[in-house]
């Protein structure tokens, strides 16, 4: 429980750090927001629009006004092009960019789990070298390219998937018959596909090299030496002790994912949060700017005391070390 409580206190600090760096790197700019509306700047409506956005204030005032309504009201601000809540466009976006993420972290590890066993307990096979194949091919090809391949050979060619769009998983939240878990998962296959090349070598590199190393450790022989089964030895002995840096380095990559989740959106037409925050961009539509980046951040922050959590189930040691 003390190791718990520390871990949300640090979760909590990072979060007030990295809204402030975020808040302060995009609004203290040398840009007028009212001055995107013709005609307006320097007027009494204009001046009224200063006071309504707090910019009549000291930026250290309109931080803690923009914490204060962040944390009681779940606000994030209002959008300078047509006055919706942040929060609304970002729950908007949030489902797509959160499927892609979650999605493909999920078959990006269905592969490379079982690809580094395999290539574990059979070194220098046929299997290993093709996997070593794999990672190197997963490692060196660019995101995008991966994702235009894949859309020009299954989705053009061979016509097998959508090469885009999305289709919502709930079938009342749906228009017309794209809608349901089948569309949703079938129009996913390819930016799911994307995504576990993207990752999915390094996991399986990682793997393997965990299960060789731990599978030379003392009490693995030593388990063996007392009769133990090999599946017993695999599962509790050799794989628990091979996922701890996995579980470290998951935390990290899911933040990683949702920067390479611009890209796959972009490739299959998804309108997800980083077709909006470009959009936003461009735009100087800085309250959604920032909005979209501090609710990635809160959830790469969560996940990461997940991972924190589950890391001291797996080695208790750590509970007694931090």
């Amino acid at each position: 429980m003390r190791f718990v409580v520390r871990r949300l206190f640090w979760a909590i600090f990072l979060f007030v750090v990295a809204t402030m760096l975020t808040y302060l790197i995009f609004y203290v700019v040398p840009r007028d927001p009212v001055a995107l509306i013709p005609g307006i700047s320097g007027t009494t409506a204009g001046l009224h629009i200063r006071h309504t956005l707090h910019l009549d204030v000291p930026v250290y005032q309109q931080y803690w006004i923009f914490l204060w309504n962040l944390v009681r009201h779940g606000s994030l601000g209002y959008s300078y092009v047509n006055g919706a809540p942040v929060r609304w466009v970002v729950g908007q976006d949030a489902p797509v960019t959160a499927s892609l993420v979650l999605g493909g972290a999920v078959l990006w590890l269905a592969v490379s789990v079982p690809v580094g066993i395999v290539s574990a307990l059979r070194p220098r096979s046929l299997f290993d070298r093709a996997g070593m194949v794999f990672v190197l091919v997963g490692v060196s090809a660019p995101t995008v390219w991966v994702g235009l391949v894949l859309a020009y050979v299954f989705g053009f060619r061979l016509g097998w998937t959508p090469i885009a769009d999305y289709c919502n998983f709930f079938p009342e939240h749906g228009v017309g018959l794209c809608a349901g878990p089948a569309h949703w998962a079938y129009h996913l296959i390819l930016p799911w596909t994307t995504f576990m090349f993207l990752f999915a070598a390094l996991y399986t590199r990682m793997i393997r090299a965990g299960v060789l190393e731990t599978s030379r450790e003392d009490y693995v022989r030593t388990a063996r030496a007392k009769g133990a089964s090999g599946r017993r030895v695999l599962v509790h002995h050799v794989l628990r002790n091979s996922a701890l840096p996995v579980v470290t380095i998951l935390g990290m990559d899911l933040g990683h994912a949702f920067g390479a989740a611009l890209f796959v959106e972009t490739v299959f037409n998804l309108n997800g949060l980083g077709g909006e925050l470009v959009t936003a961009s461009t735009s100087e539509n800085l309250p959604v700017v920032v909005g979209i980046v501090v609710a990635v951040t809160i959830t790469v922050i969560v996940l990461n005391f997940v991972v924190d959590v589950a890391y001291a189930l797996l080695d208790p040691r750590i509970r007694l070390d931090a």
